[in-house]
């Protein structure tokens, strides 16, 4: 018999692994900077510093700040309307009941797979949007199911958290990708002589080359990790797995043609329930954890 799973104990778990793994990026974005000012003049690592600070602040004004209208316009989802989509907008009421949060704007985007996706920086600016598709072939229990993962999304201020994570991936990859250019700008002799300094302008060459890969590796788990933690605050939302479960359900036996996986953008598709692309390989590049797995989560709640 199979140990049955808390949803208390689920969101934890799951919070503190993404907390421990965006400290593992903090560790990268100190280490590269410790050994790029050992292996170079450490004035010119605060240079650097600075212009990715600069560039990480402006990504966050443009990006952060516009990301429900961002969102939003790249799929060309419209207002869900109280009479065409009376069951959604009392889905989202109820769910906003539940967990405490203000309503949020609801959007409906036409595309034939089952899907959703919530957005904005915070509670007071969320939007979630549902697909026409959702609507047509889910049932009252499920679309409460959906909502409710949707919902958990922004009561666990995830855009914020991910957005905080992709600063710092980005800060890695501009420092990395600035150091490894100004090699070409200086000669051997412009470097400290000695096999120490030698040693750790190689290692500071490795690192620059790797922590950018790593990083964004890690930025992926912290993802998944979200998408468990949603599943699971669903359920302390619902107060039921068995409507998000079915869903899940529904979706992992969909298909989606080209034509339909074409209305997706690349830069959208993390914020969704699922990969809209239907990727048929998951593992360390995936964005979102396999359904069989969070389905199976839900059946042991």
């Amino acid at each position: 018999m199979e140990k049955r799973v808390y949803f208390h104990d689920e969101i934890q778990r799951n919070k503190l692994k993404s907390i421990f793994l965006i400290g593992i990026i903090f560790v990268f974005l100190l280490l590269l900077g410790f050994l790029i000012s050992l292996s170079v003049d450490p004035s010119y690592f605060f240079i650097v510093i600075i212009f990715s600070i600069i560039f990480s602040i402006f990504y966050i004004i443009i990006g952060y700040y516009n990301s429900d209208k961002i969102a939003i316009a790249s799929v060309g989802a419209k207002p869900a309307s109280r009479e065409e989509h009376r069951m959604l907008l009392h889905a989202v009421e109820s769910m906003s009941l539940a967990s405490g949060l203000p309503i949020p704007k609801v959007y409906v985007m036409e595309s034939s797979q089952i899907n959703a996706f919530a957005s904005g920086r915070d509670p007071e600016h969320a939007v979630i949007c549902v697909t026409s598709g959702l609507l047509e072939r889910l049932n009252k229990q499920e679309l409460e199911g959906v909502i409710a993962h949707e919902m958990s999304h922004i009561a666990n201020f995830d855009i914020r958290f991910m957005t905080l994570t992709a600063v710092l991936v980005g800060m890695i990859a501009i420092i990395a990708e600035i150091f490894l250019r100004s090699m070409w700008f200086h000669s051997s002799g412009d470097r400290k002589n000695g096999k120490t300094q030698l040693l750790i302008f190689a290692i500071a060459i490795i690192v620059a080359i790797l922590a950018p890969i790593l990083t964004q590796l890690i930025s992926l788990a912290i993802s998944r990790k979200r998408e468990f933690t949603a599943d699971a605050t669903a359920v302390k939302f619902t107060r039921y797995p068995t409507g998000l479960r079915n869903a899940l359900v529904k979706i992992k036996g969909e298909s989606s043609s080209y034509e339909e996986r074409r209305k997706y953008s690349k830069e959208i598709a993390p914020l969704f329930i699922s990969d809209p692309f239907k990727r048929k390989i998951q593992g360390l590049f995936s964005t979102h954890p396999p359904i069989t797995e969070r389905i199976k989560k839900l059946e042991m709640m």
